[in-house]
């Protein structure tokens, strides 16, 4: 094989940068202290219902098994954040739904894709054909570790990985290839320090301790992932949030430092930044699925997007309009809105006899 560059690299991250990424770098492909330590979580059962995570851990800590002839792993970083409505706001309104910030557009799977396919054409044209494959969160593998070791971050205390310049609003995604390249940067120092705040603010306290998280009490995983019941006991903890959580990544004092993405494909969509919790539930099955087409919101289900609702509005004031609307699915044909349903009702009947209904007839 032809030599490479030795200034490869840093092209990859100036070609990475014109496909629209905010970042990349070559990370190395030594993963056995992650695989290690997730297989760990697994044994713990921290992953709950996501079976697909405990399939084959060898294969997420080694890129040559998922993709046979893999020498290197080239990951990037595609920033988010979208202009939306302060999410600080949103939450502090009880009728409102919070949707976490990144499903509030387009779903980023094709899109990452896309451009990490662009991404690879351009090293096929500008150095040597390769063969390669691409993963946007699609396929077994270790992206945050992967990102860690090309030098794009270190992992926080919350599990998600973090930088200096832009926090933690970024997508990941891979390219593993069989170029044999070099990793121009070593892996960053952990800058969390003392800070605690990810793990004191977490609604549910799913982040048991620092770089732990039980899956099975996180929002995100209740509302997206989970199937079934959510557990009563957690409902009440998940107030508004409907689909995701981002409370760890608003507090965490690096996200100051993120800036505001001006791709128009993570813009919000139907005014969901502001949505309120009674006007979503009111949603027909055929609405559902034409708002959300082409958006993470899908993943959760229609049966899933009113169960999560409903928990929301068991949590909102108790309002007139808030009753109306739990009211309208009381009887709803399918078991799993209905007692959720039900479990609000119940909610709100308490809230107005404990004195905190006095609005009940605005």
């Amino acid at each position: 094989m032809t030599p490479l560059p030795s200034d490869l690299p840093q092209r990859i991250k100036a070609w990475a940068r014109e496909c629209g990424f905010a970042d990349a770098a070559i990370a190395p492909l030594s993963l056995e202290a992650d695989r290690a330590q997730l297989e760990r979580w697994l044994a713990d059962g921290w992953h709950g219902e996501m079976k697909y995570m405990a399939r084959d851990p060898a294969m997420r800590a080694d890129p040559a098994k998922l993709r046979p002839g893999t020498l290197s792993a080239i990951s990037a970083r595609l920033d988010y954040q979208p202009p939306a409505a302060a999410a600080e706001a949103n939450l502090a309104d009880g009728e409102r739904a919070y949707i976490s910030r990144y499903a509030l557009g387009r779903d980023y799977h094709k899109l990452m894709r896309s451009r990490l396919k662009k991404l690879a054409e351009r090293i096929a044209a500008e150095i040597m054909p390769h063969g390669y494959r691409v993963l946007a969160d699609s396929a077994p593998s270790l992206e945050k570790a992967l990102a860690r070791n090309a030098g794009l971050g270190w992992i926080g205390k919350n599990t998600l990985l973090l930088t200096r310049e832009a926090g933690s609003w970024f997508f990941l995604g891979e390219i593993y290839t069989d170029l044999p390249l070099t990793a121009d940067v070593a892996a960053p120092a952990n800058l969390c320090g003392s800070c605690t705040s990810c793990i004191d603010i977490c609604p549910t306290q799913a982040i048991i301790a620092p770089y732990k998280l039980d899956a099975r009490r996180c929002i995100s995983y209740l509302t997206i992932e989970h199937r079934g019941p959510i557990p009563e006991a957690l409902r009440p903890l998940m107030g508004n949030r409907i689909f995701g959580c981002d409370d760890c990544q608003l507090v965490c004092p690096w996200n100051r430092y993120a800036r505001i993405s001006d791709d128009p494909a993570f813009a919000p969509r139907h005014g969901l930044d502001t949505a309120k919790l009674a006007e979503l539930f009111a949603w027909t099955e055929e609405e559902w699925s034409r708002k959300t087409e082409g958006m993470a919101m899908r993943r959760a289900g229609y049966s899933g997007f009113l169960r999560n609702i409903a928990v929301s509005l068991g949590n909102a004031p108790a309002t007139a309009p808030v009753r109306a609307a739990l009211a309208s699915r009381v009887h709803d044909a399918d078991p799993l809105v209905r007692e959720h349903t039900q479990w609000a009702l119940r909610q709100q009947q308490a809230a107005g006899d404990s004195g905190m209904g006095s609005r009940a007839g605005d």
